[in-house]
C-alpha cells in the first residue's frame, strides 16, 4: 500500500462494507483483471490538461505591482476593509474606460 498524506482519513470496515456494496449494487465494482489492466493517467499525453490542479487560468489575469501612496488615501482605502486593493482597481478601471471612450 503507498505510503498516505498526513490528515488522510480511511473508512471504517462498516463504511468500507457499505461502499463495496453500492459499488455492486451500480455494477461499479472492479475485477482483479480490471484493476491489473488499468493504466495511470500519465500514460495518456492527450489527457495530460484533465490531471493540472488549482484554479483554471484567467484569460485577462492581474498583474501584481508596487505603488507608493500618500498615507492618506492608503488609509482611506484600508478603512473600508476587505476587498480596499479592488476597490482602487475599479476606481482606476473605471478612469481608463472614461479616458477611452473621450
Amino acid at each position: 500500500m503507498p505510503k498516505l498524506k498526513p490528515g488522510t482519513i480511511l473508512p471504517t470496515d462498516k463504511e468500507d462494507k457499505a461502499i463495496i456494496q453500492q459499488a455492486k449494487e451500480d455494477n461499479t465494482l472492479l475485477t482483479d483483471e480490471q484493476l491489473a489492466a488499468m493504466k495511470p493517467i500519465t500514460g495518456f499525453p492527450q489527457l495530460k490538461a484533465l490531471t493540472k490542479r488549482g484554479r483554471p487560468p484567467k484569460s485577462n489575469p492581474k498583474k501584481s505591482t508596487t505603488i507608493r501612496l500618500n498615507a492618506e488615501v492608503l488609509d482611506f482605502f484600508k478603512g473600508h476593509g476587505k476587498g480596499w486593493q479592488t476597490e482602487i482597481n475599479d476606481i482606476l478601471q473605471d478612469y481608463v474606460t472614461s479616458q477611452h471612450a473621450g
